[in-house]
């Protein structure tokens, strides 16, 4: 885990990313001007926090009259920590940690994920 992000805590379906560096040229051999990357409509990151989900009501009736150390049930997100993802720039909100940049966007901003181990998708 990046270690300017372990006291955060993400709320929701809220990620956190890194974003990655594009390159610089194009395949033909063009170089790109600085700030023609941040118009691109979708960027790559990799996720660093994950929140618990989507809230989803209790099915009992006085559920919320008794104690319990967590009342809120949650759907979980299909992101996990350390995925590389795609996703819609113009979702995320751009904060700085310590001098490094991070973007955080929810899960519908997520185009799709690539994960190291594909077990766990059922491939």
């Amino acid at each position: 885990m990046d270690k300017n992000a372990e006291k955060i805590v993400m709320i929701g379906d809220r990620i956190l990313l890194k974003p990655l560096e594009a390159a610089s040229k194009t395949g033909s051999g063009l170089y790109l001007p600085p700030g023609v990357r941040e118009k691109d409509a979708v960027h790559t990151g990799i996720v660093v926090k994950v929140g618990p989900g989507y809230p989803i009501p209790s099915t009992e009736p006085d559920a919320f009259l008794k104690e319990a150390e967590s009342p809120i049930n949650y759907v979980p997100l299909q992101v996990e920590e350390g995925d590389q993802a795609l996703y819609l720039h113009g979702n995320a909100f751009e904060i700085e940690i310590n001098g490094e940049r991070y973007e955080v966007v929810g899960q519908n901003a997520i185009l799709l994920v690539i994960r190291d181990d594909l077990s766990e998708l059922g491939v």
